[in-house]
């Protein structure tokens, strides 16, 4: 688009010019405009660029921007309508997952004592190492891909310096592509993702790494993926699913746990015609159980119909997390794109004023100057 009759001056604001603080803001074009304290141009300034537009396309950017709002503001209700249902699932499937683990636990204490090979409890040394990493299907969502496939990479590296041979198992569209583009890294499966976690995705991702761990092909599961913390933080964790914990925690490579006791709720109300969001700090209860804990069945037999149940859930916990804190991270975005957007709007809107005004004038000029003459 040629662009004539006005000179402008693109801002260094970071908000505006930054491309990195756009990353999930991709529907604003890079055309930017001073702020109210910008008077004339200053070619001094490294960071400044000159653009020259007339007022057919000032009209023009101003009914894309307007339109381009709409999308963004649109795009984050509905992410933000999605989040609250993806943290309720987060949140009650806590304390199920968690009793789960205790149980096992119990139950993996009192065989101790006996002679009972247990194939998913056996701690052996580490040759091989599974990796299920856990991406999102969608981008507009900020640096939520990026932020795992780093852990990932970073994981990577760190087996690889100790002397370690891995394998991967991507589980979603982003994660796909990327090692898809990475032959040198070994993937053992893709799996597609989908828009809402069922515990029918899970058994197939939980079949796969039952299968290799049973078969001794790989002597220990992680699994990386994003814990939802709350609507702007979300951390990438690495959580060692097989063998099963021995002290009946969900816990790290590190042994720090990962679960959070309070969690926050969000819910959209209206404040001044407009929908906002709001939160509240809910705590979540397990069970405790007894040391002194009898079981009526052989161990052995609750053990082994609870271990499959135990990879289910645990994978299913992982996924709905994913899915709370991407649809977080592009409620995050969408925001931050709808606010570029006004700003964005209000600065054409004001230079396109400017220079209409600056044509009116010119023109009444003329006509008095030609009045004049022919006095």
């Amino acid at each position: 688009m040629s662009c004539s009759n006005l000179t402008m001056l693109v801002s260094s604001k970071p908000s505006l010019s930054d491309p990195s603080t756009l990353s999930s803001r991709s529907f604003l074009s890079p055309f930017h405009l001073p702020n109210s304290a910008t008077s004339s141009p200053t070619p001094s300034r490294p960071s400044s660029t000159q653009i020259n537009c007339g007022l057919r396309e000032l009209r023009e950017r101003i009914v894309s921007v307007t339109n381009t709002k709409k999308i963004t503001e649109a795009m984050k209700l509905v992410a933000a309508a999605k989040v609250r249902r993806a943290q309720e699932a987060v949140v009650n499937a806590r304390p199920f997952s968690e009793t789960l683990v205790e149980v096992l636990y119990n139950i993996n204490e009192q065989l101790q004592i006996e002679d009972v090979d247990i194939p998913l409890t056996k701690i052996r040394p580490v040759k091989k190492v599974a990796l299920v990493v856990i991406t999102g299907d969608r981008g507009l969502c900020g640096g939520y891909n990026n932020y795992i496939l780093k852990k990932a990479e970073a994981r990577i590296k760190e087996l690889k310096q100790l002397g370690l041979e891995y394998t991967v198992i991507s589980v979603g569209k982003k994660g796909n592509t990327y090692f898809t583009r990475r032959p040198y890294i070994p993937v053992d499966k893709f799996i597609e993702g989908s828009n809402l976690p069922t515990a029918k995705e899970a058994q197939a991702i939980a079949d796969d790494v039952f299968s290799l761990f049973v078969s001794e092909e790989c002597d220990k599961v992680e699994l990386l993926y994003t814990k939802f913390v709350s609507l702007v933080k979300s951390n990438p964790v690495i959580h060692t699913l097989l063998p099963l914990s021995p002290r009946g925690e969900i816990c790290d490579i590190n042994g720090i746990c990962v679960d959070a006791a309070d969690d926050e709720f969000f819910r959209l109300t209206t404040k001044e015609g407009k929908l906002t969001v709001e939160r509240d700090v809910v705590r979540t209860k397990t069970t405790d159980f007894s040391p002194i804990l009898q079981f009526e069945q052989d161990p052995v037999q609750i053990l082994d119909a609870l271990l499959p149940l135990y990879l289910n859930s645990q994978i299913l916990r992982a996924l709905q997390e994913s899915l709370a804190s991407e649809l977080a991270a592009r409620m995050s975005a969408m925001s931050n794109a709808t606010d570029n957007a006004d700003e964005l709007k209000k600065n054409l809107s004001r230079v396109y004023n400017r220079q209409r005004q600056a044509k009116i004038t010119g023109e009444i000029l003329e006509i008095v100057a030609g009045a004049n003459a022919l006095v």
